[in-house]
């Protein structure tokens, strides 16, 4: 009790000093105050910490403690209302990528992400794979802007074996994020189209949107995008280059047959263009049905590659490959100088030391089996709550179930109630570079089994309340 007297007594005494002083004043120090109330630091510490917490003070390290001014001063002070005006119109997302990005609060039940959840992660192959490289003192200096040599010779060696790129066609970037925005930036020119795949991978919307590109969507079917309509959109819009997922595309999962392949490839040819082939989930092949990239039967440099590692290993692992021949090589070579000069030595030795490891085939092996067993249990779970009641397409590979909705549910209003009930799902509509055409959700079946099916249960209960 006497201490908090004493606590009250000089929190009193320091009202009084602040209502006489002038802002930016400085307050007694902390030494004044102990000979003053006879009391300890620590009781001083909790008085400062009281009237910081009210905003009456501003503690500075190494200078002292002062008054802050009143709170309808300090908006006085700053005036941003000018930026609005001096930025201009946005060219973002209207932060979609940013809700994406955004951690969840503790304790949800996690059904739309887009890595390997912790369980999953080879953590313990990636932390000695740090070790072994830290202490090459050549690792922290400069390095080619492309890369590590045998790096890219690695990730060369991954498109059908070697035969389509070389070590010199590769350049090295920190996430397929960054590979896919740099590329467009390279490529696109502002103000000019890019063709998409619709639905996509929303953060490929995201980059082209940031670039000032304009999108034109190209409709998918159960095979991926449609070849007719592909060089329909070539030929009406002028554009150059079509973004792509040809193998388990993300939402959809859709995988191209080699036939839908050739075909797309022709197209593009056709038009003198690039196919920007996003690989994103050649390592979740989980039925063996994934086929040759487009980059294999690509001759002529039209097909520009990109593959990651963050979405096999850790979402920390940012390290990917771009890939590509001919002059594309050389703009995105100049783009990849000016955007940070080079991917952290140190990081990209750990991933070359990672994926050569025999523990890495271990690794994708266990990922595999166990995104089968979790994505069979999302399934399972889903049909028994809601059985027809949606749609949905077994996926043959990545970690996403795409499900079209009720045409009557709202799939931002239903991912807002779902959020109340402390689920995350990926209302669908951000993956559209246009109009969606229906209400879909896009779910992560890389979860844990408890997760999955506690997540089908409530989002079970919320379809049928609004059937």
């Amino acid at each position: 009790m006497k201490r908090d007297n004493s606590l009250s007594a000089v929190i009193q005494s320091l009202r009084e000093v602040i209502a006489d002083a002038r802002p930016g004043d400085r307050l007694p120090s902390v030494r004044e105050l102990l000979q003053e109330h006879r009391v300890s630091p620590k009781t001083v510490e909790r008085a400062f910490a009281q009237l910081a917490s009210e905003g009456l003070i501003e503690p500075r390290p190494g200078q002292g403690t002062f008054v802050r001014p009143p709170a309808a001063d300090r908006a006085k002070e700053a005036d941003f209302s000018w930026q609005s005006a001096a930025l201009g119109s946005a060219r973002g997302d209207d932060g979609v990528m940013q809700a994406l990005t955004t951690l969840p609060p503790a304790g949800s039940l996690v059904l739309s992400m887009g890595y390997l959840p912790p369980e999953l992660q080879p953590t313990d192959l990636l932390a000695s794979a740090l070790r072994q490289v830290a202490t090459r003192s050549e690792l922290w200096d400069r390095l080619p802007v492309e890369g590590l040599e045998s790096l890219r010779g690695w990730f060369a060696r991954e498109v059908g074996r070697g035969a389509v790129f070389t070590p010199n066609d590769v350049i090295i970037y920190p996430g397929g994020q960054a590979a896919i925005a740099s590329t467009f930036r390279a490529l696109v020119p502002p103000g000019r189209p890019v063709l998409v795949e619709t639905p996509t991978y929303t953060g490929a919307i995201s980059a082209a949107r940031a670039a000032g590109l304009e999108l034109v969507p190209v409709p998918m079917d159960e095979h991926g995008a449609r070849p007719g309509l592909l060089a329909d959109a070539f030929r009406r819009t002028g554009a150059r280059v079509f973004y792509s997922q040809p193998t388990f595309s993300n939402p959809s999962g859709a995988v191209m047959p080699p036939t839908r392949r050739a075909a797309i490839l022709a197209a593009v040819a056709e038009a003198r263009a690039f196919v920007i082939e996003d690989d994103w989930a050649r390592d979740f092949n989980l039925a063996n049905a994934a086929p040759e990239p487009l980059a294999v039967t690509d001759r002529d440099g039209h097909v520009i590659y990109i593959r990651s590692l963050a979405k096999s290993a850790a979402p920390a692992l940012r390290v990917a490959a771009v890939m590509a021949r001919g002059a594309a090589l050389a703009r995105l070579k100049a783009m990849r100088g000016c955007d940070d000069f080079f991917v952290s030595g140190p990081l990209q030795a750990a991933a070359l030391s990672a994926v050569t490891a025999p523990a890495w085939k271990r690794h994708l092996q266990k990922a595999r089996a166990a995104l089968v067993e979790r994505r069979d249990t999302l399934v399972s779970a889903l049909k028994s709550e809601l059985g027809d009641r949606i749609a949905f397409r077994v996926p043959q590979g990545g970690m996403h179930l795409w499900i079209r909705l009720p045409d009557h549910i709202s799939d931002t209003g239903l991912a807002a109630e779902m959020a109340r009930q402390g689920v995350v799902v990926g209302p669908g509509r951000a993956w559209f570079p246009a109009d969606p055409d229906g209400s879909f959700l896009r779910l992560t079946f890389a979860g844990t089994t408890a997760t999955l099916v506690e997540g089908a249960k409530r989002l079970g209960g919320a379809i049928r309340k609004e059937s």
